[in-house]
């Protein structure tokens, strides 16, 4: 692919990280869209990309250092987005139209893009003045183009330095061997006499929280290094092996960052004592409540079977795991509980609940989802299986993909959930119910990565079809929605009649048959013939964009009217 042109669309999250493997392309407009997050370093394998428009978005942080690579870009267009920090990676790009405005910008601006002819910097917070001396040319701390008395200065001041802090090693040096007795209870001497650093164990035998990161704190010299000699720590005899497991445990007992730790009595209170009536769900590893609390937060709760786990910190082990899983389609874990016989996960709740919810058990007060948003919310899916395969290092197999685990925000946006505990999931055909089990699964050492990739198929079907995975409803051969509706997939004639009916035929017919296409490689039985996730979202966003070119092209057409040629 040459181009990829997504202007004017509401996509949101982060950008498909499989645009990053497309080493042809050429130009990229992703603008006016709803994309958000720090933009990730995913430019490095894009040499021929001349022309970068990602303006009108909401991406914040600092500009990415792959943007380096990109040699032969000549515009770039980041205009009202709310990147701040400097600009100095595009120093030695040879661009020839450059619109940063209305972003949060700061620092100087090299020289060298001053002189270009369309530069538009309006609206951030660039530094007043001139720049600092040797910012233009990179030059580095101590360099000099002559012999003047400047580089003679900044020698002497540099060595005096250097015999200070020799001067002031040497002193602590001395202080630490006259203290060294005294500060001895906090080692351990391993079998070759040295000493082992440690933390101090408490009464439960865990170290400190902080003794697993490095403190980067100024010494204290008054208290570290006082003459009075520290009271004596009681000491008693540990091998090396309990030393060991003491160590781990504490590591591995380290609470995660950035997520709130509930008590059990509170998500007790909060969901009614887990009463029936907020019950969000029942699957292999446990309920899943709807919490409410006093100030209108919702959240929900994931209450997983006691016995699971064999120990608190292998439950923390899980949390910790899940919690580095980031990204805009995959529902958010924000706290746990970890008392003892109480593990819980906790999430973001989404008010519209699940896909599976939307497309078959409609009510008074939920509406049909259009085509475009149906697309929406397959790429979103898509990218957030894409990050498990292809970002995450080593890959996550999901194992549990179906429509009930995609759940939609108050815009519909795709949210998908249940992501790292595919451990939980060694029955798959009981996990993912029937109709989703891939032909390779009668057991669990039968799924693959390619399998994660049927699975979304099956999740298509439905977005395509309106109909449930399996319907013991309907006749036998109409039963299974892969074996009734995949022969039928390359059939142009029955294809019109598969499409849900509450989509009222508001549709492209060639937007149906693309998509039909993309799905029927998704299901194909033998998993070496499906394609990887991250060609999957490739070919969505090609139909999303030839639909955007022949809306453009079609005016105010008719959808109905247009003809092959314009439909995708």
């Amino acid at each position: 692919m040459v181009q990829l042109n997504l202007y004017g669309n509401s996509f949101n999250g982060g950008v498909p990280y499989s645009i990053s493997q497309m080493e042809d392309l050429e130009t990229l407009n992703l603008g006016k869209n709803h994309l958000n997050g720090q933009l990730t370093d995913m430019f490095s394998q894009l040499p021929k990309l001349s022309t970068l428009d990602i303006s009108f978005n909401r991406f914040s942080g600092s500009l990415p250092q792959s943007f380096q690579h990109l040699r032969n870009l000549k515009t770039l267009n980041v205009e009202s987005n709310q990147f701040s920090g400097h600009i100095d990676v595009l120093a030695k790009l040879p661009l020839e139209d450059l619109n940063l405005q209305n972003n949060k910008f700061t620092g100087w601006i090299p020289s060298k893009l001053k002189d270009i002819n369309n530069l538009q910097i309006g609206g951030n917070q660039w530094s007043s003045g001139s720049a600092p001396p040797g910012m233009e040319k990179g030059s580095t701390l101590g360099a000099s183009s002559g012999g003047g008395s400047g580089g003679g200065i900044n020698g002497f001041v540099i060595g005096a330095i250097v015999v200070a802090v020799l001067l002031a090693a040497l002193i602590l040096l001395s202080v630490l061997k006259r203290n060294h007795s005294s500060a001895s209870s906090h080692y351990l001497m391993d079998d070759s006499g040295h000493n082992r650093s440690f933390a101090p164990l408490v009464d439960d035998g865990r170290a400190h929280k902080e003794s697993s990161a490095v403190n980067m704190k100024p010494l204290e010299l008054s208290s570290s290094l006082s003459s009075r000699t520290p009271p004596a720590v009681p000491r008693k005899s540990i091998s090396d092996n309990e030393f060991e497991n003491k160590l781990n445990h504490s590591r591995r007992s380290t609470d995660p960052i950035n997520l709130v730790t509930y008590s059990s009595s509170d998500l007790q209170a909060a969901t009614g004592n887990f009463h029936s009536s907020r019950l969000l769900g029942q699957g292999t590893i446990g309920g899943v409540y709807k919490a409410k609390y006093t100030d209108g937060r919702v959240l929900v709760v994931k209450k997983f079977d006691p016995l699971s786990f064999s120990g608190s910190s292998d439950f923390v082990d899980l949390v910790n795991s899940v919690s580095k899983l980031r990204h805009p389609n995959i529902s958010e874990l924000v706290g746990y509980s970890s008392e003892p016989g109480h593990y819980m996960l906790v999430y973001d709740y989404h008010m519209n609940g699940s896909l599976y919810d939307f497309l078959h058990l409609s009510d008074d007060y939920s509406k049909p989802l259009t085509w475009d948003t149906r697309v929406r919310i397959a790429i979103g899916t898509a990218s957030a299986l894409e990050y498990l395969h292809d970002a995450c290092s080593p890959p996550v197999i999901h194992k549990n993909i179906k429509a009930s685990n995609v759940l939609l925000d108050a815009d519909l946006n795709p949210h998908l959930t249940d992501c790292g505990l595919a451990y939980f999931y060694e029955d798959t055909s009981e996990s993912l119910g029937p109709g989703y089990n891939p032909p390779e699964c009668p057991g669990s050492s039968g799924y693959v990565m390619k399998s994660d990739v049927y699975c979304f198929g099956v999740v298509m079907l439905q977005l395509l079809t309106g109909r449930k995975p399996y319907d013991s409803s309907k006749p036998r051969t109409e039963q299974s929605l892969v074996n009734f509706v995949t022969p039928q997939l390359r059939d142009s004639n029955a294809l019109g009649a598969l499409a849900d009916p509450a989509l009222r035929g508001l549709y492209p017919p060639k937007a149906l048959s693309r998509f039909a296409d993309v799905l029927a490689r998704c299901v194909q039985s033998d998993p070496e013939s499906r394609p990887s996730i991250s060609e999957v979202v490739q070919s969505l966003l090609q139909c999303v964009q030839r639909t955007t070119s022949s809306r453009r092209m079609g005016g105010l057409r008719s959808i109905s009217q247009r003809s092959d040629d314009s439909d995708w």
